[in-house]
């Protein structure tokens, strides 16, 4: 008589990773970024810090009154003066574009260089969902530290012009510089997880985002031809520019663009980013 073998009682296979798991996943390896707190919190002070610095230039020059002219008398020229441009200073949030930019490829390339990347598209091989999950933490992180630093600088600066026609959120325009100037930071995230995709390193990332990000729109700036300026608006550092005009002053670009067209322009280059991003991760090895 045969006896009968014992039934092995097989484990069931692991369920698959919710997207709520992966986004946790995202959140962690973000944060374990040593550069990440710095980038954030030292990058948003030394942003603010240029605007507050030259809302107090100004406010300053203000106080004084005109200088005399070369006859003693009051220069009777107007001293140019754009508060709302005070609270977002082109040098400035160039620099934020950067570090938003830098993080959103560390994001990525930091994977490649530990090659944590083989580890996380073992445990999940769907690699669009990765990458989705990255993109939510970025664009989520980037746009609170682009809102405090907006608020933070709109907010100072008009303290200190505020007997100099400081504006409040309800004026004209202000809302709206202050928006774009948020999204600004998730927009460009997205174009540096892009950049990450496409170099995997961190250096090579970088270069790639000054490139595209600031260098780029400096051979789009002239107004002698009209494709010349119209290419130039198609880039997110223009967008941005046009947002923050104070509708208030005169337009003196020849070839101005529309704040639709500029909404639309970051717009389409953050999901461009993304899908760059995607794509990248998704046919390439790792």
């Amino acid at each position: 008589m045969n006896a009968t073998a014992p039934a092995r009682h097989l484990a069931p296979p692991p369920a698959p990773a919710l997207f709520r798991h992966l986004l946790r996943s995202e959140w962690i390896k973000l944060w374990s970024l040593r550069s990440t707190p710095y980038v954030l919190g030292v990058g948003g002070l030394v942003v603010t810090g240029i605007c507050v610095n030259a809302a107090r230039s100004n406010a300053d020059r203000l106080d004084r009154g005109p200088r005399p002219g070369p006859d003693g008398a009051p220069d009777a020229a107007p001293f140019a003066f754009d508060a709302l441009g005070t609270a977002f200073v082109d040098p400035a949030w160039q620099l934020l574009m950067v570090l938003a930019a830098c993080l959103g490829a560390a994001a990525l390339s930091g994977e490649y260089a530990t090659g944590l990347a083989r580890t996380t598209f073992a445990a999940v091989p769907d690699r669009r969902s990765v990458v989705a999950a990255k993109a939510v933490v970025v664009t989520a992180v980037l746009l609170v530290f682009g809102a405090g630093v907006a608020l933070a600088s709109f907010a100072a600066t008009q303290a200190l012009l505020r007997d100099h026609g400081g504006l409040s959120l309800s004026d004209p325009g202000a809302a709206r510089a202050v928006v774009a100037s948020a999204l600004l930071a998730p927009v460009c995230g997205l174009v540096g997880m892009a950049a990450g995709a496409l170099v995997r390193h961190a250096a090579g990332a970088a270069v790639t985002v000054i490139g595209v990000l600031l260098l780029l729109p400096a051979l789009f700036q002239g107004d002698t031809y009209r494709w010349v300026r119209e290419t130039g608006h198609l880039l997110p550092l223009d967008a941005w520019a046009t947002l923050v005009r104070d509708p208030a002053l005169p337009v003196v670009e020849k070839y101005p663009a529309t704040a639709a067209e500029a909404w639309t322009v970051l717009g389409v280059w953050g999901v461009a980013g993304l899908a760059v991003a995607v794509a990248a991760v998704r046919h390439r090895d790792v």
